[in-house]
C-alpha cells in the first residue's frame, strides 16, 4: 500500500502539558488472560488453605500476599519496594481481587510471620499443579532432572551460609536443589538448604520422593532421572534401581584411577551415529560397592584450542585430541541415544537462567528462612503457571526425543510480557458491564485472545 508523505509525517509539535489524575487505566491489560487462568485453576482458594492452621487472616491474609508475589513477578518486577510503581493499576487490582495492594512493610511482614508448614503447604500445592498436568497429558515416561542452584544472600539471612559460590566467592548463600520435569518444562519440587553443602547432602530422600509422586499418575508411567557427578553413590543407585527409574548418573572418572586404566587399556572403540562419538561398555564397580553396574565410557574428537598468534594460512591443519566421559545407567538403550538422552540434561540450565532472569529467583526478600522459602516458590508459580497457560491453549507440538525436549515450544515469560502483558487499557462501563478497553493493535489483540478465548474453550 502506498502511503502519501502527508499521510505519514506531521508537523513538529510542542511538548504535551503532564496532569496526574485517578483514572480506571492499566498498564498491564494483558494479565487478564492470567486473571482467568487463576479462576480456571481456582488458585486463591487453594492458597488460602495452604495457610488456613495459623487461624483468622490479617487485613492482607498470606495467601493474598502470596498471589501478590505472584503477580508481582509475572508483570517483571524484583524488588518488594517496587510494588509502588503499580498499586494504583486497576487491572492488578481486580485479579487480585483487592481495592487497595499492601505496601512493601506489609509484605515482608507477612512473610517473616509464616511458619515451616505453611512451606510444606505451598510446596504440596506447586507439586499437584504440575502433577495435575501430567495427569491431563497421559505421558509415556516423565524424566526427572536434579541439581542445584547458588542464591545469593547478600547479607545475613536466617539459615543461610558461606559455601561454594562461583560469581561472589565468600556471599553467603543458600543452595536448594530442584527437581525439574524435562516434557513440560516446569519445576516439581524444591529441597532448601544452606549454601555450604555439597550437591548430594540430602538428595537420597529427596530423588526418592520425587520419583514416588509419578506413581500416582493414571496407567503405567516410565519414571527416568538424569544427575550429574555430584551424585554419584552406591545408595542413590541402588534406590533408583529399586523403584524401578531408569537413570543415567555422570561418574566423576577422574576420581577412580581403575577407571583411567581400563579406557587406556581398551583397544577398540565401538563408532556411534554421533559425529566424532565413540564407546565401549562394561559391568564394574568401585572395591567398596556390593555389585557392579553397567558403565558407559564415551569418548569424542575435538578441536585442540589453538593458542599463541595465529597464521591466516587456508592450510593449516588441526590438531584433535579425545574428551572422556563416564556414564553409568540401567537403560539399554543404544549408546547414541543413552548419550543423546543423557546430554539432553542440560536444557535445565536453560530453565534455571529463566527463573533467574525472568522470575527473579536469584532475589532474597527479607531476612527469615520460611520468608524467603516463599519467595522462591512464588518464583516458581510465575514459572510453572505461564508454562500450563500455553499449555492449556496449545497443543504439543513436538514427539517424543531421545534428549527429553520438552514437548510443547515455549514461549519465556519475557517474551509474552513484551506481547500482550505490558499493554495500556482503560476499564470502562457500557450498560453497567465492567469492560477492559485497548487500543485495536492487530497482533497485540491476536495473541491476547489466542490465550483469553483458548482458557474459556478449556474450562468448559
Amino acid at each position: 500500500m502506498k502511503l502519501s508523505k502527508s499521510a505519514v509525517r506531521g508537523k513538529a509539535r510542542d511538548c504535551l502539558e503532564l496532569r496526574f489524575e485517578p483514572q480506571s487505566l492499566t498498564s498491564f491489560a494483558g494479565l487478564i488472560v492470567f486473571q482467568r487462568l487463576f479462576a480456571v485453576l481456582g488458585l486463591k482458594d487453594r492458597l488460602r488453605r495452604c495457610f488456613r492452621h495459623l487461624g483468622v487472616a490479617p487485613l492482607y491474609g498470606h495467601h493474598l500476599v502470596m498471589l501478590v508475589l505472584i503477580v508481582h513477578l509475572l508483570l517483571g518486577y524484583r524488588q518488594l519496594r517496587d510494588v509502588r510503581y503499580y498499586q494504583d493499576d486497576e487491572m492488578v487490582k481486580r485479579v487480585l481481587g483487592l481495592k487497595r495492594l499492601p505496601d512493601v512493610s506489609t509484605l515482608s511482614r507477612t512473610l517473616a510471620s509464616a511458619d515451616e508448614v505453611c512451606v510444606v503447604n505451598v510446596a504440596a500445592l506447586s507439586r499437584t499443579l504440575v502433577l495435575e498436568r501430567l495427569t491431563a497429558l497421559k505421558p509415556a515416561r516423565v524424566t526427572l532432572d536434579f541439581d542445584g542452584s547458588v542464591q545469593s544472600t547478600g547479607r545475613r539471612a536466617e539459615g543461610a551460609a558461606v559455601g561454594y559460590n562461583k560469581k561472589k566467592k565468600g556471599a553467603r548463600s543458600y543452595y536448594p536443589l530442584l527437581c525439574t520435569v524435562a516434557q513440560t518444562d516446569q519445576v516439581l519440587d524444591i529441597l532448601h538448604r544452606p549454601g555450604n553443602v555439597h550437591d548430594s547432602n540430602g538428595a537420597l530422600g529427596f530423588i526418592e520422593q520425587c520419583c514416588a509422586q509419578l506413581d500416582g499418575l493414571p496407567g503405567y508411567v516410565q519414571a527416568e532421572a538424569r544427575l550429574d557427578s555430584a551424585f554419584f553413590s552406591e545408595d542413590i543407585i541402588e534406590s533408583l534401581d529399586e523403584q524401578q527409574v531408569q537413570f543415567t548418573l555422570s561418574v566423576p572418572h577422574e576420581r577412580f584411577a581403575e577407571l583411567k586404566e581400563l579406557m587406556i587399556a581398551q583397544r577398540r572403540w565401538w563408532p556411534t551415529t554421533l559425529p566424532g562419538t565413540e564407546y565401549f561398555a562394561q559391568h564394574w564397580k568401585p572395591k567398596s560397592w556390593t555389585r557392579a553396574h553397567r558403565f558407559v565410557f564415551v569418548r569424542r574428537r575435538v578441536k585442540v584450542q589453538v593458542k599463541g598468534p595465529l597464521q591466516l594460512d587456508l592450510f593449516e591443519l588441526n590438531d584433535y585430541e579425545h574428551e572422556y566421559k563416564v556414564i553409568v545407567t540401567n537403560r539399554w538403550d543404544t549408546a547414541s541415544a543413552l548419550i543423546r538422552f543423557h546430554e539432553g540434561r542440560g536444557s535445565q540450565e536453560a530453565l534455571f537462567g529463566e527463573l533467574k532472569s525472568h522470575c527473579q529467583m536469584d532475589y532474597i526478600p527479607v531476612r527469615t528462612r520460611v520468608g524467603n522459602q516463599l519467595y522462591l516458590f512464588a518464583t516458581v508459580f510465575a514459572h510453572n503457571l505461564t508454562r500450563e497457560l500455553q499449555m492449556q491453549v496449545d497443543s504439543p507440538t513436538r514427539l517424543d526425543c531421545p534428549k527429553r525436549a520438552p514437548l510443547w515450544c515455549f514461549r519465556e515469560l519475557q517474551t509474552l510480557r513484551r506481547t500482550f502483558i505490558q499493554r495500556a487499557g482503560r476499564i470502562i462501563r457500557p450498560g453497567g458491564k465492567p469492560t477492559l478497553s485497548m487500543h485495536d493493535n492487530p497482533a497485540v489483540k491476536s495473541d491476547l485472545l489466542h490465550y483469553y478465548e483458548g482458557l474459556a474453550r478449556a474450562a468448559a
